[in-house]
């Protein structure tokens, strides 16, 4: 499968485990997962950089304005946008997306309101993917995996530990059987179970341990 500089460039910029998840979209349908990850990526980088909240305020702002635009009004050159016009017109459902990044610039320790409504915008966009996708059957149990990705991924990456321990225990109120979907939205599994997984072992020293790379492998090939 030939892949484009700038799409090379957003699969760099991509957390290790989401790199490891887009392995297994199939090719028709690995730029807009790309193009999901890669925004995910992009706003938690805008909080985590912003010294002030008002700037990651205004920035997120930025981007709510650019979702709400014809992809074909946007800036040329910036290789997220290039592939979030892989979205076909859909992209305005990713704006609550945005929204879930920006209750996350409250001062700490934050609400789990806050936290609530951040799991509400990953799950948003997991469904929203759906969607696109041509898999509008499969949008709830999409937007499943998003919601308890995000509080798994969050129990380990807040900063305040009272934070964590709210997501934390958010996300062993929410968990249950496992969401199935689809060949197309496996790599929403596998991003799922690796952060389950990591949250149940404590976090992981060093890179992902053979453990969460064996998870990976059979949540991507066999789904479960």
């Amino acid at each position: 499968m030939s892949v484009t500089p700038h799409e090379e460039s957003l699969v760099r910029s991509l957390p290790t485990a989401s790199r490891l998840a887009l392995a297994y979209a199939p090719a028709r349908t690995r730029l807009p997962t790309l193009a999901l990850f890669a925004l995910d990526a992009r706003l938690a980088g805008l909080l985590r950089n912003s010294r002030e909240p008002m700037l990651a305020q205004l920035r997120f702002s930025w981007w709510r304005e650019t979702l709400d635009r014809e992809a074909d009004e946007w800036p040329s050159g910036e290789p997220l946008l290039a592939a979030l016009g892989s979205w076909q017109g859909e992209h305005r459902s990713l704006r609550k997306l945005v929204d879930g990044w920006e209750a996350l610039t409250g001062n700490a320790p934050l609400s789990s309101g806050a936290i609530e409504e951040m799991a509400a915008g990953r799950a948003a966009a997991f469904g929203a993917l759906a969607a696109t996708l041509g898999l509008g059957r499969e949008a709830e149990a999409a937007e499943v995996l998003g919601r308890e990705w995000a509080f798994a991924d969050l129990a380990m990456k807040l900063g305040d530990q009272r934070e964590r321990d709210v997501a934390a225990g958010l996300a062993r109120a929410t968990l249950r059987r496992r969401a199935r979907v689809s060949r197309s939205l496996r790599p929403l599994l596998v991003l799922h179970g690796l952060a389950v997984h990591r949250m149940e072992k404590g976090g992981y020293a060093d890179g992902l341990p053979p453990s969460a790379v064996g998870k990976a492998l059979r949540l991507g090939i066999f789904g479960r």
